[in-house]
Parts: C-alpha cells; sequence; structure tokens
C-alpha cells in the first residue's frame, strides 16, 4: 500500500483509521448587477454575519487550544475591519458594478497572491488564511448556515484532506482526530498552528491524491519525520506502536523539564534556546514550549495587505505588546525584508528578473532611509512604553540581508538620529539596545572580523545562507534538494562566523531551520555556537539533546564534520553518532 513522504508540521504519531474531508468551496460567476446599492447592502450583512461566525469560532478555539490560539480568529476578524479592503470592496461593487461574491473572492485573492509572492514560508501561510474568511463571507452571501456544528465521527480519525482552513480544523473535537495530514500547506500555516497546540500530530505536503485514499482505511501518521503510511503490513503497525510508545514517553519527558535551561551534561556550558516568530500569538506559543526569548520577530506583517505605511502609532502596538509577553526575556526584531519579488508601490518596489538577489531588507536604506527610521523610532517607543509601564524589556535589534560595512555603518547612523529625536521630545525609551545583523551572505560571514566591532551580535541565517553559498535556489524544487546547510563550505562559512565573533566578545545566534534540527545539536555546540533560535515546538527536543552531550564530546564532533568533503558524509557522521 503507498507511503507519501510529507513535511513534519506536529510531532507525534498516529494510528488509526482514516476520514477523508473535503472542503466545499463556494462557486460564483462575475457578473455586473443592475442595483448595486443593494448588492452593497447585501454584502455589508454579510460581512456582519461572517464577524459573528468568527466569535463563536474564537471562543471555540479558546476552549479546545487556547487563548493564543483564539486570536487567530480574531485576525480573521480584522481582515474584515481593514479599512483599505472594505475600501476596495465598496469601489468593486458600487462604482464597478461587480456582483458581491466576486468582489469578494478578486479583493481577497488579491492580497493573498501578495503574500504567496514572499520567499518566507510563514507569510506564504498567511494567504490561507485570507481566503479562509473569503470563502465564509461568500457561504454567508448565499444565506448558509452557521458551519461551527462540529462533525461528528463513530470513532477517533486521522483527518486527511487536500488542505485544511483553521475554521476546517475547529469543526472537530479534540478526541476525534487523532492526526491531519493535508496534501498542501506548510508547516506555518495556522491549521498546523492549531494542530500543535491541540496536541495532534501533523503531516503537510504530503503528496497524495484524495481519490486513492478511502474513508476507514487503517493508516500510520508520523509528525516526527512527515510520512503518511496507508494500509501498513502487520509488521509496520507493530514497529509503529513501538515507536509511538516510545515518543509518547519522550515526548512527555521533553515537556516536562521544556522550562528548565539547556545545560551540557558536564555543566561547562548553557546554550540560550529562543524562538522564531512573527507574532503575538507565536510569543505565547514560544513561552509555553520553554523559549528563553525571541531569537527572529519578522516584522513583515505590519507592512502587507495594504497601499501605505503601517503608522508610528500601528508599528508601536504591535511591537509593545510582544514586549509585554516576553517581559525581561530578549527579544531579537529583525528589520523589514520585504523583497523586490512583489511590487509594494508605497516602497518603491518592483518585479525583478532575480528578486531575491535584488533591491530587499537593508539594500533599501539608500532610496528609503525613512523605512528604516520609523522602524528603529518605533521599536525604541514600543521599549520605552513598556518599560515606563513596568515591564522589564531586552531589545535586540537586527538587519537583514547584510553584505557590506558601509551599510551597518549607515544604519546605525539612522539608528542614532532616531534615538536622539525622541530624547529630545522627551519619550521613555530603553537604556540599553543590543544592535546586530543576520549573517546570511557570503561575503558578511567572510568579515565577520570586520563587522565584529561594529555590532553587539550576529545571528546566522542558514535558509539563506546556504542558499547563496551554493548558488542554489531552495524554492526551485528541482534543485532544492542539493541545498543542505550540512555542506561543508556552509559548516566552514559558521564557524568562521563564530570565531570572528567570540574573538572580540560578541555572541552569536542561528535562526535557520539547523538551529531546530535534532541532527546538528552536537555540531552547534562544537562549533561554540551561543543561542539556538526555532520553531516554537522543536524547543523542548533541542533542550533536551543538549542536556545529553558533553561540550568535549560536541568539539569531537565539529572537528570530524569540518573535515568532510560533502554533505553525505556529514549527515551519515551526525546519524552515527545520535545512535
Amino acid at each position: 500500500m503507498p507511503r507519501y513522504q510529507g513535511l513534519p508540521a506536529s510531532p507525534g504519531i498516529a494510528i488509526g483509521p482514516t476520514l477523508i474531508y473535503r472542503t466545499q468551496k463556494v462557486t460564483f460567476t462575475e457578473q455586473r448587477v443592475d442595483d448595486p446599492r443593494a448588492e452593497w447592502q447585501h454584502l455589508q450583512q454579510a460581512i456582519q454575519k461572517a464577524h459573528t461566525q468568527l466569535i463563536a469560532l474564537e471562543q471555540r478555539a479558546r476552549k479546545m487550544a487556547g487563548d493564543e490560539e483564539a486570536a487567530i480568529f480574531e485576525a480573521h476578524r480584522l481582515f474584515l475591519d481593514d479599512e483599505e479592503l472594505l475600501a476596495k470592496l465598496r469601489s468593486m461593487v458600487l462604482e464597478d458594478r461587480l456582483n458581491a461574491k466576486a468582489a469578494v473572492h478578486h479583493a481577497f485573492e488579491q492580497y493573498a497572491e501578495a503574500l504567496l509572492s514572499l520567499e518566507e514560508e510563514y507569510f506564504r501561510a498567511r494567504a490561507q488564511d485570507l481566503r479562509d474568511v473569503a470563502q465564509r463571507v461568500m457561504k454567508c452571501l448565499d444565506g448558509e448556515a452557521e458551519e461551527l456544528s462540529v462533525e461528528n465521527t463513530p470513532e477517533p480519525v486521522i483527518l486527511v484532506a487536500e488542505d485544511l482552513t483553521p475554521s476546517d480544523t475547529m469543526r472537530f473535537d479534540r478526541e476525534q482526530i487523532l492526526g491531519i495530514v493535508t496534501a498542501r500547506g506548510g508547516p506555518t500555516s495556522h491549521s498546523a498552528i492549531l494542530a500543535r497546540a491541540m496536541g495532534v500530530p501533523a503531516v503537510v505536503s504530503a503528496p497524495f491524491d484524495l481519490n486513492d485514499i478511502r474513508s476507514g482505511t487503517l493508516a500510520i501518521l508520523n509528525g516526527n519525520s512527515g510520512l503518511f503510511n496507508v494500509g501498513p503490513t502487520l509488521h509496520e503497525l507493530e514497529v509503529a506502536r513501538r515507536e509511538k510508545e516510545e515518543w509518547d514517553v519522550r515526548r512527555q519527558q521533553e515537556l516536562s523539564q521544556a522550562q528548565l535551561p539547556a545545560v551540557t551534561r558536564d555543566g561547562a556550558f548553557r546554550a540560550e534556546v529562543v524562538a522564531n516568530i512573527g507574532s503575538v500569538e507565536d510569543a505565547e506559543l514560544a513561552i509555553q514550549y520553554g523559549a528563553e526569548g525571541i531569537g527572529l520577530f519578522r516584522t513583515e506583517f505590519l507592512y502587507l495587505q495594504r497601499t501605505t505605511m503601517p503608522t508610528l502609532a500601528e508599528q508601536v502596538r504591535a511591537y509593545r505588546r510582544v514586549f509585554e509577553r516576553m517581559g525581561e526575556r530578549p527579544v531579537v526584531v529583525r528589520t523589514l525584508d520585504i523583497g523586490g519579488d512583489k511590487e509594494v508601490p508605497y516602497l518603491g518596489t518592483e518585479k525583478e528578473p532575480n528578486p531575491f538577489l535584488g533591491w530587499r531588507a537593508i539594500r533599501m536604506i539608500r532610496e528609503r532611509p525613512d523605512v528604516l527610521e520609523n522602524q528603529f523610532s518605533a521599536l525604541l517607543q514600543a521599549a520605552g512604553q513598556a518599560i515606563a509601564a513596568g515591564v522589564e524589556c531586552d531589545l535586540r535589534i537586527m538587519l537583514p540581508m547584510v553584505s557590506s560595512v558601509a551599510e551597518v555603518e549607515r544604519a546605525r547612523e539612522i539608528y542614532e538620529k532616531a534615538r536622539a529625536d525622541l530624547e529630545a521630545e522627551g519619550n521613555p525609551l530603553p537604556q540599553q539596545v543590543q544592535f546586530g545583523i543576520m549573517v546570511e551572505v557570503p561575503s558578511a560571514a567572510i568579515l565577520a572580523d570586520h563587522f565584529a566591532p561594529l555590532v553587539d551580535f550576529f545571528s546566522i541565517g542558514t535558509n539563506d545562507l546556504t542558499q547563496y553559498t551554493l548558488a542554489i535556489d531552495r524554492t526551485n524544487e528541482r534543485v532544492s534538494v542539493l541545498a543542505s546547510p550540512y555542506h561543508p563550505a556552509v559548516l566552514r562559512l559558521i564557524e568562521m562566523t563564530i570565531r570572528a565573533a567570540h574573538a572580540q566578545g560578541k555572541w552569536v545566534g542561528l535562526c535557520g531551520e539547523l538551529a531546530g534540527d535534532p541532527l546538528a545539536v552536537p555540531l552547534l555546540i562544537g562549533l561554540h555556537l551561543d543561542e539556538f533560535s526555532m520553531a516554537p515546538s522543536s524547543i523542548p527536543t533541542i533542550k533536551e539533546l543538549i542536556r545529553r552531550w558533553t561540550v568535549a564530546e560536541c568539539k569531537e564532533v565539529a572537528k570530524k564534520c569540518l573535515e568532510f568533503s560533502t554533505a553525505a558524509q556529514v549527515i551519515g557522521y551526525l546519524k552515527e553518532k545520535a545512535r
């Protein structure tokens, strides 16, 4: 019987019958209406009805998963309050005389496509949320009854779907779901986040055809490896049951010690284990999983789905919420990184032949220094306000895509000006703010000894560093398999960066996927990495693995890995050491 290799999205192992779930999407015909005012009124009523439904879903999510997961549906309601989106809908209906369903589809899809054009999977996953809200409004236009009624199954099942929206996920009771597997979607989708919050194993992007699987077929779902096995043999079942028992025991052990520090077995080294986030709800999840801070706070969410720059007040409000939630824990905020892969008229970006090597991130500083100055000002004010309200705050600002010393020097000038202006106005400000850069371009690693005197820290972005070092587009399926962070050239750049930083008393973090890979733990400790930043759900596992090794053992592992000439040799050796 078929075995499908997908991407792990929520850890755990599930064994049980499948249930095929097909989302019923609303269809529509685009047409011009005779009475646009009546059509606009009809759409406003549908939007209000969708609001009411989302409040009910928010309450259900709070009960099933928690407050921060419920915030997903609060965010869905905010889509319906977005002034620019409502203005676009109003214009389409009243001026273009478009029917309501077509207007909803086109307006939401325009924003969804903008998100899908971004490189980072986190923001691409938000397109699913927009489409979820659009479908909800369109169903309300049809006058459909509230879909919150819970699906009933005769026994707990592995839910199998082409894709799942957050609304779909909430239609089932936790007790009814053994696991979730989808043919599409990514590990950062809100459905995956909900699955992790509910403790449900999940696999995404498994290449199956729904028509090839029947409901009721026994299956094994491994949320740790991403494997989905339909109709397993008796031997495979026996092996999976043993693995499940071992996993359940091990995971409970990891979770029970998630809040403890990650100290090596010999007590010689304590790693700082922190989280990558892109929202307030992610910050809450990070704390639950034992994060000691935030190693990468993506700020692009503030700049997307709009036609004008976010106001200073909007930025301050969003940053302050995260600072207040994290308290004294360090928060590393990455400044804006929206590339030329997406046209953002108010920023001056446009389509480029090779967007990820184009006008993006820190490279915008020459033409649009105001963008960075605004962000510096908002971060300083948010931290200052949090401190004035009695909240400890450890703000650390990080510049992305740095490739030259001149970029850092110019950015520091802009930062100092923003701070001086705020001080002159009498704003409360944090006394100490660390200033760092991402090392994701090979030139930054090679010149790390020149960058170190200008900054307080480095954070290595191995996802980009790998693709730029190896000249491989990791979004291109034909070559992405070659883009391994275990390639010796990448490892040498990491080692070079850490050595240069430590020589000048600066600390180094790593916020690429390598930081959350269990296989990499002894290697990174052996390279003397100070901070591991990863998806929140990976934190308990990585902390537990750090506690198993001694520094001497890790140094030997790192020394050996740097001697290899291929990624395959490095991976094979690390797998052998992990046994």
